[in-house]
């Protein structure tokens, strides 16, 4: 294995990281951003309030992409494992 294949693995290792952490991140933000503007418009500042819906959501969420998830993290290590070079 050279360098530029380690860089590689280093580089597709910080997209898939990107990538299936997008989706609970994504729907925690929207949910914050939902919950926020309703109590600024309600004047409710009650931080419990805030943290509770995005909580849910985010474990609903990763519930729900937990397949796609472990899909892409088999792909990815059986990549780099049938990458390295056998003889070392």
């Amino acid at each position: 294995m050279d360098s530029q294949q380690a860089v590689d693995m280093c580089r597709e290792a910080i997209l898939i990281t990107l990538l299936i952490s997008a989706p609970v991140l994504v729907a925690g933000l929207l949910v914050g951003l939902v919950v926020g503007l309703l109590q600024a418009l309600t004047q409710i500042q009650e931080q419990a309030i805030a943290f509770v819906p995005k909580l849910l959501v985010m474990v609903l969420m990763l519930s729900l992409t937990l397949p796609w998830v472990l899909g892409r993290l088999l792909e990815y290590t059986t990549d780099v494992i049938s990458s390295v070079p056998v003889n070392l």
